[in-house]
């Protein structure tokens, strides 16, 4: 196993630079996840790691090594793909003993970690299957499994669930996390999907037009981003979000919209509000944050009337409209809400989030990258 370093790195295509100036420690034995929106640069990034990238600036080691121009057969890494890529004429066991024979490895060796990654992977029972008598979930435990038996010091993932269907997702999303846990192999994973990083990462990397704008765990990204970005990304549904101007009130630091939304802010936030430009301020609170009541003294309050209600079992997911702003809540079914109500609301004052002008948040929090 190994640990893989970005080092300010850079990579261009011609003209457009698609990753930029990009730092961020991989421990050994981490399961990490990059994700953002397409064309962000998080599989630019992880095909320079690959090899399958050539880095314009910086460096990318792998271990203590640097790694910027050994070929990608010398860097001990193993790539599993979005495509599965399996050789339809050949069987399981065949598939994941290819890439094996191509390295002339001991065929005791080979038969040894084609049979540990079968059983790893629950395939141990199909072997002599080919990939089309298998299942989506069934052909992607394949692709890790061939994956598996090179015994990599880093495992690369490229959106490698984009294909299966959403139970099958679930299901596979959690196989990749148990086998994280057991081989402890570095992993780097890519993903579009929030609510895989969310689940998945031990740490997530934030990215947005090739700049690298928030590392931590889940739960730190999620309970204080350090921009609008990163906020809005992460959490489903996304984080609503008002303009609000400052405005004195028996002495307290407040915020108001111009759509009725009134926000005492706490001591966190007053002092910052204080110092911030008042032009471009905009709060920030999630939808599971939002409930139904009058809430106290120094909740974000407002009033607003139900548009769309969505059933969800448990919860409804509310769309309302105050003073013409769409406001999304999650509430509890049993409210039986139904449009057209007329519904009093308030957020926890330490639920709450103040971004300045440029989008950054007012809480404290110093940003990964610029933003």
């Amino acid at each position: 196993m190994a640990s893989v370093t970005f080092d300010h790195v850079v990579k261009s295509f011609g003209p457009v630079q698609v990753v930029r100036d990009m730092n961020i420690e991989i421990a050994d034995g981490e399961f990490m996840v990059l994700v953002g929106p397409s064309g962000c640069g998080k599989t630019t990034a992880l095909r320079m790691i690959a090899g399958l990238e050539e880095v314009t600036g910086g460096n990318i080691m792998i271990g203590d090594r640097v790694v910027n121009d050994v070929p990608p057969k010398d860097r001990d890494i193993a790539m599993v793909f979005q495509s599965y890529a399996l050789y339809p004429h050949m069987t399981v066991r065949e598939n994941l003993a290819f890439g094996l024979k191509l390295r002339k490895i001991d065929k005791a060796e080979i038969e040894r970690r084609v049979n540990e990654a079968a059983e790893t992977t629950q395939l141990t029972g199909l072997l002599e299957r080919k990939p089309k008598e298998l299942s989506g979930g069934q052909r992607q435990r394949v692709a890790l499994g061939r994956a598996i038996v090179r015994e990599p010091a880093v495992f690369l993932m490229d959106e490698p669930l984009s294909n299966l269907d959403a139970k099958l997702r679930v299901q596979t999303r959690a196989e990749i996390a148990r086998l994280h846990q057991r081989i402890k192999t570095t992993t780097v994973y890519v993903t579009h999907d929030q609510v895989e990083a969310m689940t998945m990462g031990q740490r997530i990397a934030v990215m947005n037009e090739g700049i690298l704008q928030q590392v931590g765990p889940p739960q730190q990204l999620y309970d204080h981003p350090v921009n609008r970005f990163v906020a809005g990304f992460i959490g489903s549904p996304s984080m609503n979000f008002v303009d609000v101007k400052p405005t004195g009130r028996d002495g307290a630091v407040m915020l108001e919209s111009g759509t009725g939304i009134t926000i005492p802010l706490p001591g966190r936030l007053g002092s910052a509000v204080r110092d911030a430009s008042a032009d471009g301020l905009v709060a920030g609170f999630r939808p599971e944050h939002s409930a139904i009541g009058e809430g106290e003294a120094g909740d974000a309050k407002f009033r607003a009337t139900a548009d769309v209600v969505e059933y969800l079992g448990n919860d409804e997911l509310l769309h309302v409209s105050v003073g013409g702003q769409d406001i999304v809540a999650i509430v509890s079914s049993s409210n039986r809400i139904k449009p057209g109500d007329v519904l009093d609301f308030h957020v926890p004052g330490s639920k709450l989030h103040v971004f300045d002008g440029s989008g950054l948040s007012l809480i404290g929090h110093e940003p990964t990258a610029p933003a």
